[in-house]
Order: C-alpha cells, then structure tokens, then sequence
C-alpha cells in the first residue's frame, strides 16, 4: 500500500500575517484561502514542486488539541541547490541562516529559519535521491 503525505498543519497566532511570511518571503504558493464552514478559516500553501502543502487553520475543531504557534520544529525543505535558494529567499527579504555543510558527500548542507511565531524550518540541499525506495530496504 503506497502512502502519501500532502498536508502538515502548521500551527500559527495569525492567519494573515503567516499567509504574508510563507507566500512573499519563502516563495510558497497560495491553494486555498476560504471559510470552509461560518468562523472556521483555512489557508493552504505549497512550496514549489512540492507534493507535500502546509495548512494555516482557525475555528476548527481538533479532537486531539491544537498545538501552541511556534511549538513545531524539523520540518524541512529540500532544494537541489542551497546556494541559489539562499540568494533567492534573502532577496525575498527571508532572515535565513548561512549554508552550513555538515557532511563532505551530497545531503549534508543545510540552513534554518522561523517563521513569524517561531516555528522552525530547515532547508536541505539534494543533488541525488536513492534509486532503492526505502521500503526495498527495510
């Protein structure tokens, strides 16, 4: 059975001003911004090329809690070159950390930021994926 992970919900303090964040500064592009139900708001953006959305939500109700804004930290970007996303989110005016190689093979370079309410991002840089999908190798 093929799984697929297309929305992480990011938990943030305002809609509007993280919809600003994501779509001006980090380049992401903007699916979905609706009232799905009276008071209860959704925004859903993409990273470009990404399978994968994050969902900005309020009004809705959560069976298992809502996380406090700027609680999640790890999630993760991945470019095919870091030095040219670096120039490019600094030049959406993105306060982005220097590339910081930590492994000499390709995979190893990475850099950081926080969105308005603190939650953490990084962004790795790929140039090559396995050609053994990971569940061949388990």
């Amino acid at each position: 059975m093929d799984m697929t992970l297309e929305v992480i919900t990011v938990p943030v303090s305002d809609i509007d001003r993280a919809k600003t964040f994501y779509v001006d500064k980090v380049g992401f592009h903007c699916d979905i911004d609706t009232e799905v139900m009276p008071g209860a708001r959704v925004v859903q953006l993409t990273p470009p090329g990404s399978g994968c959305s994050i969902a900005l939500a309020s009004g809705l109700p959560s069976p298992t809690g809502t996380a406090a804004p700027g609680t999640y930290h790890g999630l993760q970007l991945c470019v095919a070159d870091i030095k040219a996303a670096h120039e490019e989110l600094r030049a959406r005016g993105l306060d982005v950390s220097e590339p910081i190689q930590y492994a000499p093979d390709d995979g190893g370079t990475f850099m950081h930021f926080t969105d308005p309410d603190g939650n953490g991002w990084a962004i790795q840089e790929y140039r090559k994926r396995s050609a053994v999908p990971l569940r061949d190798t388990l």
